[in-house]
């Protein structure tokens, strides 16, 4: 990964592919490491340059502390300042996708078009519940064992009682190279359930669309389906299984979606 230093910290990225396009910008989760995206990465950019780069606190970008989305949000927009990317088609994985929210309502020319994956613009009483549970998990027990629970909220059993060793490996590396200290993490958490969007999605003008596992344990299928009614035209599509991290139990399919839709959001017109 390269580095440069953007909105006061200095964060690590990749850029795949090189064709002469809009970049697509993947911005991952919770875990706010690029490495989210792995599955993607060789399909994607045969088609598209593809930018991926760890959030702060996370992977080898700075760790320091997150304030809020709206934070994360100006340092990707900086980040893409700083890149010279004036414009850049998004696709934001859960915290990922709030990120994305923020920079395509308030700033609408910088966003070509929008894939909201599994994603969130509020908390209730089941994600403080369950982001309780995590945080919990975090600091009481260690970055081990939160890693190995993230399998089990990620993934519908079938996957994790097939792919039992590849993910044991996974988890090791996030716990190890990935993940920040048990503060840094906490306060991701927290600026996530602080998160309160709805009222600003409205004002998202690109085209989106919006997708979701219907088995999805950590962003419930019904804030895609909020989401995909509160932005002007947005698309919506639901897998009926495949856990919160689809692109990665079943990436053949979402690459495909993926592909499908931003070919016909940059189509141009007839």
């Amino acid at each position: 990964m390269a580095e440069i230093k953007a909105n006061g910290i200095v964060h690590r990225y990749e850029i795949h592919g090189g064709k002469e396009d809009i970049p697509l910008v993947l911005i991952a989760g919770m875990g706010g490491a690029g490495s989210f995206w792995q599955p993607q990465l060789d399909a994607l950019s045969r088609h598209r340059t593809v930018l991926v780069y760890d959030q702060r606190g996370t992977g080898g970008t700075e760790r320091v502390t997150v304030k809020s989305i709206e934070q994360l949000a100006d340092d990707l927009e900086a980040l893409l300042d700083a890149l010279n990317i004036p414009r850049a088609d998004m696709l934001g994985h859960s915290t990922g996708g709030a990120i994305a929210q923020v920079v395509a309502a308030r700033n609408p020319d910088r966003v070509g078009s929008l894939m909201l994956y599994a994603s969130i613009h509020r908390a209730d009483a089941y994600r403080r519940r369950i982001w309780g549970l995590r945080k919990l998990i975090l600091e009481k027990l260690g970055p081990e064992v939160y890693a190995q629970t993230t399998t089990l909220f990620f993934y519908p059993p079938e996957h994790v009682a097939r792919n039992d060793e590849a993910l044991k490996a996974v988890e090791a590396r996030s716990a190890s190279k990935e993940l920040a200290a048990a503060d840094i993490m906490a306060s991701r958490i927290d600026a996530i359930l602080a998160f309160s969007f709805e009222d600003q999605l409205r004002r998202i003008r690109a085209r989106t669309l919006v997708c979701c596992a219907k088995d999805d344990m950590l962003t419930p299928a019904y804030f895609s389906c909020e989401i995909a009614a509160l932005i002007p035209g947005a698309e919506l599509t639901l897998w009926n299984s495949g856990g919160h991290a689809f692109s990665r139990s079943h990436p053949d399919e979402f690459n495909q979606l993926a592909l499908s839709f931003l070919e016909g959001a940059n189509a141009p017109a007839q």
